[in-house]
């Protein structure tokens, strides 16, 4: 029996199966913040385990990603034509050409991918701004209290990462690579007010400041840059920890000058940096999986690459490879539709994501064609990857417990390129997100005990 068989054997009926058990444990989740907005974070009763063999090779190709990621945000500073692949429009270019002051684009990113036995296959890559690593620690935190986690141990180690100190380090000596003086900075978490995510921000900022890092949780309207100082809630502020979206920050650009001005003075250090923009596009895959980029690439990390990425293209009127194939891309995204997946190149939380095996050849054909209406660089097309699926125990608001099978959407954390835990979630859906309604669970390492 593997080893989600055995906690599900762990559980009891009348404890952990039990309506009164249910609902002790949403209180708890609810009681340290464990909600997306006013959903509990996990309504399932079991985590995610992984070997360290499993371990192992997602870091290796997972740091191998990052590594490329922060090779290709530098290229494209120095090739126009490699940032119009990408899909930068004009007011990212211009952001993205401000000097941050250091080299390293993204602080923290997520890779999201999908776990198998002898296989790993990445969809796409998150280096602007993830979410989750304050709820991520907090939830394995949770489980460990589990007294099914206690007789879990009895034939199993078990152990997860500590994800909010991997953040803060990871922002620290960015803040050091920058020439930041301050000891301890004064950091600042900055996203708008109204986002479900702001209780991670006041996990993320009691944390920090327990560690000894004063931290305040601001809005980018409640920022001012007056005289060389970035301030917060009149707090002069050494640190931006930016949550808000680019995407926002052109769109709101009145409500984030300050944020802007300060970063393009260098009063201030911010990360991730605007950078992170070019690594983050959608597009990013479709650079990795182009021949004429092989160049970019160590051997190391053509072979992650080859295993690893889908075949991914932006949709635009014109010839590709494919499988080896030189052809016409519209002509390949017809004929291969129950194998690709049409996707904007620049969303969060599944947004737009259409699965072309779900739609008929009419309904493809009339999205291709409105993807080839918008400008290039809107949309990319690439192909479909193999998903996992488990089953978890799963309870609703009244704590009754069903057995669900579910997709688990596994994404490994890199901070400054290297990797420091793990956001699983779970999905009874092609599509898994917390934003479109897929639930979360902690991540566990897993090892037999000797003897």
């Amino acid at each position: 029996m593997d080893a989600a068989g055995e906690w599900h054997e762990l559980l009891r009926p009348d404890e952990e199966l039990s309506r009164a058990f249910c609902r002790r444990f949403a209180g708890e989740m609810r009681a340290r913040k464990l909600t997306f907005g006013e959903r509990l974070h996990s309504p399932f009763l079991r985590p995610f385990f992984l070997t360290d063999r499993d371990e192992a090779r997602i870091r290796a190709a997972s740091e191998a990603i990052a590594a490329a990621g922060e090779r290709v945000a530098r290229a494209a500073l120095e090739s126009p034509g490699l940032m119009r692949q990408l899909g930068m429009t004009d007011p990212e270019i211009r952001l993205v050409e401000i000097d941050p002051g250091y080299a390293t684009a993204s602080t923290a990113s997520r890779l999201d991918a999908f776990l198998l036995p002898d296989s790993l296959h990445f969809a796409e890559y998150n280096a602007e701004s993830p979410a989750g690593l304050g709820y991520t620690q907090r939830l394995c935190e949770l489980f460990d209290t589990l007294p099914a986690m206690g007789r879990f141990r009895e034939a199993h180690t078990a152990r997860h990462y500590q994800t909010i100190d991997a953040m803060l380090a990871a922002l620290l000596a960015s803040y050091a690579e920058w020439g930041g003086a301050a000891n301890p900075p004064v950091v600042a978490i900055v996203d708008w007010r109204e986002v479900p995510t702001w209780s991670e921000f006041e996990i993320l900022a009691d944390a920090f400041g327990a560690a000894g890092v004063p931290t305040v949780v601001a809005d980018p309207r409640e920022l001012t840059f007056d005289r060389g100082v970035l301030r917060a809630g009149g707090r002069q502020i050494d640190l931006v920890y930016r949550r808000v979206l680019i995407n926002d920050i052109v769109s709101q650009s009145e409500e984030c000058h300050a944020l802007v001005e300060a970063y393009a003075a260098r009063a201030v250090c911010v990360a991730n940096t605007f950078r992170c923009k070019l690594a983050h596009k959608k597009a990013f895959f479709a650079v990795l999986t182009d021949p004429a980029h092989a160049r970019l690439f160590r051997p190391t990390e053509l072979d992650v690459i080859h295993a690893s990425i889908p075949w991914t293209r932006v949709v635009e009127d014109t010839r590709t490879q494919k499988d080896g194939r030189d052809a016409g891309l519209l002509d390949l995204a017809r004929l291969n539709r129950d194998q690709l997946v049409l996707k904007p190149n620049d969303e969060y939380g599944g947004k737009g994501v259409v699965l072309g095996w779900e739609t008929t050849a009419g309904e493809w054909e009339g999205m291709l064609n409105a993807a080839l209406a918008d400008p290039v660089g809107t949309w990319i097309v690439q192909e479909r990857i193999p998903v996992r699926r488990e089953t978890f125990p799963q309870f609703d608001a009244d704590g009754n417990v069903t057995m669900r099978d579910m997709l688990v959407d596994f994404a490994p954390y890199l901070f400054r390129g290297r990797m420091g835990g793990f956001l699983t979630r779970l999905s009874a859906t092609g599509l898994a997100n917390v934003t479109s309604g897929g639930g979360q669970v902690p991540a566990f390492v897993v090892d037999e005990r000797s003897g």
